[in-house]
């Protein structure tokens, strides 16, 4: 519940501590007076956003502090969940800086502001005209029925699965698409695959062929000129080997003279050695060498298929198109996987539909076991309020679709009086049915929801007299189960509540303020005289106003 409630330098409010108790707190005051500056004080402290028109002064900051105890409402795992600091009483500060800049802290500690929404929607609900509205809502219509039902938990467990289930069938959509995108390009890829495997292709092949190539091009000018060669260092009378022979002869019977003779014979010695190794190496090389036309043929072709391939494949080297095979053989036996894991995605697909299904269905049975309970409670409550023939036709239907709260369909129709047909609520229902109709459904809900504090902003719109004094009597009932707040101009509603509160503005030379104050007896009296009569309060009014109160 809400404990406590501080405001610092907020619209007209510079300094306001206000403390508050539980069960049924009455907010009465002039239009204009600065109700709905409480509202948008609370607002901030549950997440709503902010800016510096919030300054009274805008050289000073706001701060907004509001106590909850909220030791019985299971709020434990959440704290844990988003790394916030857990007391009993928690305590949640907005400041507003002159910069424009906002902070959030819970318990002191640093937080963002979806976090602090997700927290007030544990805390606080604050009722106004425009979520009356959201009565024709299916999706809320569908919050109300799952509250009576009891399905919170089996909602998260459905909306777990669900997830599950979207995001297998968008791995399953992945690979499907990845599968048309390669089978297109199946066909080709497998031609160019074939293609470079029946080139046979091997690294440093193309520099091998071009030596062969210029070899065999030129057979005949390198068997004359090895042979030519050959006849210029064998020769008997004038080759080379020959010669040299006869100069080592010469150096030889000198070597052993003084100078430089040893060495000149050493050096003859070994060129005879090199010549007569490179003879007969040549001699070799000779024997080799062949015309083969066939031969040639082969090099030559061979070469044009890998200059063709480099060419069509934009590469300069036999190596770079090895790449280009491996790569081509991963696309083509990739695509024969890919059916493996597009049946592997796809049972999992099923096994995730099936389980979503499952907890769908369970949602449509507890929601259509619960109607029946959920309709009488309400009209129940509305006969009470004036309106004993009010009847409501919940129609839940299941569909093929997966919503974020199952697979059924909504549909509210309401009938007011008898004997009139069953129609859209907010088509057939006036202001004043619609404030009961959502009092009635927050009266049953207070029984099914763990809310600490609901706020009423003026649901008494459209209503006065005896049907006043019954919406009174279904707050106050509610306040025993949770702490209820109403704001009102109704003196049958206000003299209902165990607090009273008046909201006023004062006046000076220079400025305007807005304050609250709890009333006592006497105060609270004349409050409702006044809500009853008017600035002039007169004795029967005051009477009035005693009688209301006991």
């Amino acid at each position: 519940m809400l404990q406590t409630l501080h405001i610092k330098n907020f619209a007209l409010i510079e300094q306001l501590h206000i403390d508050f108790s539980g069960n049924f707190s009455i907010i009465t005051g002039e239009t204009g007076a600065g109700k709905s500056i409480l509202l948008g004080a609370l607002g901030l402290v549950l997440g709503n956003r902010a800016d510096l028109t919030s300054l009274k002064d805008k050289e000073q900051k706001c701060v907004i502090e509001a106590h909850f105890r909220i030791a019985d409402y299971d709020l434990v795992d959440f704290f844990k969940e988003n790394d916030m600091d857990y007391d009993d009483v928690t305590i949640i500060r907005r400041e507003i800086l002159p910069s424009g800049k906002s902070r959030a802290f819970v318990n002191d500690t640093p937080t963002n502001l979806q976090e602090l929404q997700q927290l007030g929607e544990y805390l606080l609900d604050i009722h106004s005209q425009q979520q009356t509205r959201e009565l024709s809502d299916e999706a809320y219509q569908m919050q109300i029925l799952d509250a009576v039902a009891g399905n919170a938990q089996l909602l998260l467990s459905y909306k777990k699965q669900n997830s599950e289930y979207k995001q297998a069938l968008s791995q399953l959509k992945k690979l499907q698409d990845e599968k048309a995108a390669l089978s297109k390009e199946q066909d080709y890829n497998a031609f160019l695959l074939q293609e470079l495997v029946s080139a046979n292709l091997k690294t440093g092949e193309q520099e091998e062929l071009e030596q062969s190539l210029e070899t065999l091009s030129n057979v005949e000018f390198i068997k004359e000129s090895v042979a030519k060669a050959l006849a210029v260092a064998n020769d008997e009378q004038l080759g080379a080997l020959q010669n040299l022979k006869e100069i080592k002869n010469a150096l030889q019977k000198v070597s052993s003279l003084p100078g430089n003779y040893g060495g000149y014979y050493e050096r003859i010695s070994s060129l005879i050695i090199e010549l007569d190794d490179v003879a007969e190496s040549l001699s070799v090389d000779y024997e080799k060498l062949a015309d083969d036309p066939a031969e040639l043929e082969r090099v030559n072709q061979k070469l044009q298929l890998i200059y063709n391939l480099q060419k069509k494949h934009q590469v300069a080297t036999v190596q770079e198109l090895v790449d280009i095979q491996i790569e081509l053989e991963g696309k083509v036996s990739k695509v024969e996987g890919i059916d493996d894991a597009i049946k592997q995605a796809e049972d999992f697909v099923a096994k995730a539909k099936e389980s979503t299904d499952g907890f769908a269905a369970q949602l449509h049975k507890k929601r259509q076991d619960a109607i029946t309970l959920l309709t009488d409670k309400i009209t129940a409550i509305l006969s009470q309020l004036g309106m004993p023939n009010a009847r409501f036709k919940f129609e839940v239907s299941s569909s093929e679709n997966y919503y974020t709260n199952g697979k059924d369909q909504m549909s509210l129709l309401f009938s007011a009086n008898k004997g009139t047909d069953f129609g859209l609520m907010k088509k057939v229902a006036s202001g004043g049915e619609m404030s009961r109709i959502m009092l009635a459904v927050k009266a049953v809900l207070a029984n099914y929801s763990k809310l600490p504090t609901i706020i009423f902003d003026e649901i008494d719109t459209g209503v006065s007299g005896e049907i006043a004094i019954k919406m009174g009597d279904v707050m106050k009932a509610m306040s025993h189960e949770m702490q209820v707040f109403a704001i009102t101009h109704l003196p049958q509603i206000a003299a209902k509540g165990d607090n009273h509160f008046k909201v006023f503005k004062t006046t000076s030379n220079t400025t305007t303020v807005s304050e609250l104050k709890l009333l006592d007896k006497e105060e609270r009296v004349r409050e409702i005289a006044e809500m009853l009569s008017g600035k002039d309060v007169s004795d029967s009014a005051l009477n009035h106003a005693r009688a209301l109160l006991n």
